[in-house]
This record gives C-alpha cells, sequence and structure tokens, in this order.
C-alpha cells in the first residue's frame, strides 16, 4: 500500500507525525506499507512550518509545493495545481489528509479526480458556522471522502446526517493526542521562562488568531485592553500570530500584564500550556490538549467544532464578547475549575488503530 500523506500547516504537522509513526512500526513489523509526505507549503514561517517537524521527529517531505499565502481561492486553486503534478508523477493507492484546511480540501479534489481514495483523519467535525472558511473545507472534504476516521460518536453522527457510508466510519480517536501523549517527556521551558519570572500556575496563555476576534483593530486593542485588567496578578503570554502583528503594527497598547512573544515550537508551547493557570483562545485544537492536560480553557468563539471538549473537557465557550469573558473568568476565579474528564479514545492510539484498518483494506 503506497500511501501519500499530505500536510500544510501547523495543526496538519501535529497529526502526520504519530500517523507516520505508526507506519513505520508496521513497516518494521514486516507490513507492505510505504509513504510519501507531501507538504503543500500553506505555512512557511520557520516557527509554524520547520520547527513543528524537526521537533517531532517528521521526516523531511519527499516534495514541499512551496505555495505559501493568497486568498482563499487564490491559495486553494495553487494547491490544487502543484498537487495534480506530484499525483501524476507519483501515483499512490491512497491519499490521507488531516484536519480542515485548504490544503486538506484541495489535495482531496485533486486525488478523487485522478480515481484515487482518500482517507480524512479528524473527519465529522462540524461547527455549523458557514462563515468560516474550514466549516466549508469539512464539508467539501467530507462529501467525497472514501474512509473517515473520527475524534468522536458525534462527529460520526454528523457524517451519517451526510449521507456517509457507516460501513467506511471508523471512531479511532485523536491524533492529535497521540501526538501529546508521545512528547511530554520532551516539553521543556521557553528562553523567556526566567526573563518573565514565570512559574506553575503564575501566568496564563492567550493566543488569538481567528477573524472575528483579530481582523477589526479596535475590537482587537478592547479585547487585549479587557484581559489585561481582568486578569489580576497574573501574568499573560502571549504569541503573537502573525496576521495579528500585522493589524496591531506599531500600536502603544500600554498593557500591564500581557507579554508579547514570538510563535512558539511545538515543545515550548506545550510547556507553556501544562504549566499555566488557564488558557483563553480562539483555537479549536489548543481546546483538546487542554482538556487532556487539565488546564481551565476559555475559548473565544460562538461556536465549537469540538463539543466534547465543552461536555466533558476543560473547555468552555465565552463568545467573542470580553465583557462575557470578564464576566464568566470573574466566576471562573470565584468557584475554581468545574469537574472535566477525557473523552473516549483520546489514550494515544488512535494512529496505530487508523493504520491498522488502512493495512486491512487491502
Amino acid at each position: 500500500m503506497k500511501i501519500t500523506i499530505v500536510a500544510g500547516a501547523r495543526p496538519n504537522f501535529i497529526k502526520i507525525a504519530p500517523i507516520i509513526k505508526a507506519i513505520e512500526k508496521k513497516q518494521g513489523e514486516g507490513a507492505k506499507i510505504s509513504y510519501r509526505l507531501v507538504h503543500t507549503g500553506q505555512h512557511y514561517d520557520k516557527n509554524l512550518s520547520d520547527t513543528f517537524f524537526k521537533e517531532l521527529n517528521i521526516p523531511e517531505p519527499n516534495v514541499n509545493l512551496e505555495v505559501k499565502s493568497g486568498s482563499q481561492s487564490v491559495q486553494t486553486a495553487a494547491i490544487m495545481v502543484a498537487f495534480e503534478q506530484e499525483l501524476l508523477q507519483n501515483p499512490c493507492d491512497l491519499v490521507l489528509v488531516v484536519g480542515d484546511v485548504n490544503s486538506t480540501m484541495a489535495c482531496t479534489i485533486v486525488a478523487k479526480k485522478l480515481n484515487i481514495k482518500v482517507t480524512h483523519v479528524e473527519a465529522g467535525i462540524r461547527s455549523g458556522d458557514m462563515t468560516m472558511p474550514e466549516e466549508i473545507n469539512r464539508i467539501v472534504t467530507d462529501s467525497i471522502t472514501d474512509y473517515f476516521f473520527t475524534t468522536s460518536t458525534w462527529a460520526g453522527e454528523n457524517l451519517l446526517k451526510y449521507g456517509a457510508d457507516s460501513s467506511n466510519i471508523y471512531f479511532v480517536g485523536n491524533v492529535m493526542i497521540d501526538t501529546l501523549y508521545q512528547n511530554l517527556d520532551r516539553i521543556l521551558a521557553p528562553f523567556f521562562w526566567n526573563e518573565f519570572n514565570l512559574e506553575t500556575q503564575n501566568y496564563i496563555i492567550l493566543t488569538l488568531h481567528r477573524p472575528s476576534n483579530v481582523d477589526e483593530e479596535q475590537s482587537l486593542i478592547q479585547i487585549l485592553q479587557g484581559i489585561d485588567k481582568m486578569v489580576g496578578d497574573k501574568k499573560v503570554i502571549f504569541p503573537v500570530h502573525p496576521r495579528t502583528k500585522a493589524i496591531l503594527g506599531e500600536t502603544n497598547l500600554n498593557l500591564k500584564n500581557i507579554m508579547f512573544v514570538e510563535p512558539q515550537g511545538y515543545l515550548n508551547f506545550m510547556f507553556l500550556i501544562k504549566n499555566s493557570f488557564a488558557v483563553i483562545t480562539d483555537s479549536g485544537g489548543i481546546s483538546e490538549e487542554t482538556t487532556v492536560l487539565g488546564i481551565p480553557c476559555f475559548t473565544m468563539r460562538n461556536n465549537t467544532e469540538r463539543p466534547e471538549t465543552e461536555t466533558i473537557g476543560t473547555n468552555t465557550l465565552v463568545g467573542t464578547s470580553i465583557d462575557n469573558l470578564k464576566k464568566i473568568f470573574g466566576e471562573f476565579l470565584q468557584n475554581g475549575p468545574r469537574n472535566a474528564g477525557i473523552p473516549e479514545l483520546w489514550d494515544g492510539n488512535a494512529s496505530e488503530r487508523i493504520i491498522d484498518i488502512l493495512l486491512s483494506k487491502k
């Protein structure tokens, strides 16, 4: 079985790492399986791309399509044109895509038009928010995928509603959590840990990158100033996404508690998450990691495609209003964290389940 694995952006890299490890384990056991790793180049900042390959022991990609940035349509089209040539020159039995970025959808379309089967890891998640490009990517990808690997039974139910064949839906767990468990003994403090006098639970992690929170400068400034005032004596570590940095420009915000840092590599960032007091974010993936690590998470969105992080885990949706965040965070400070657990099959073995199932298809 020849598999082409596609990765395009930071969350993809975290998800493919354990899948590659599971394939190599099977190769060591004599299984006739091989892979070719295609990096589309959707993320090309060193801290958002190359660093993750090195830290997670992902082999150098066989090819980097180097599509870089552009509008949604420009980037998607560039990926499709380049990936079609890649598949024509390097035929395979199966294309494996992960997550919900533009690379996921674009490469799925190309593969299916070349009559190559596609498997989607993290299939079936839905936010119900069609203003999110990721939601469109999910729906299109799942509408033509052959094999679906899900992180929850809820995701499988979503796929059935869309008409997917139940015999091709497999609840396997969460590959992102595989990576977390495989690297917990390797995480390390960033260089500024001592410089900022950071200690376990004396700081909060903040990440913001979604258009609803960062595209309008005054709204972003209000969010940052509101968080700065509500955290009391806690420091706030804010790894600034390039998109957010560009919007803020040289604005002087006069913030007392928020400390701006560069985007972090995986091992440094997981160290910061694991040792934090709480996390404020608009990322879906981070709410999965905080759930497993038992860290209170406050998600500044009106919806989530990962409801299990809220119903079972440590995540709380707070909307995009700074006033609502202040209210809910204040209740957390007064009452402490709520009881939470870890969703079913988030046990570090999802990738091995996936490869076992794919080998059974040959």
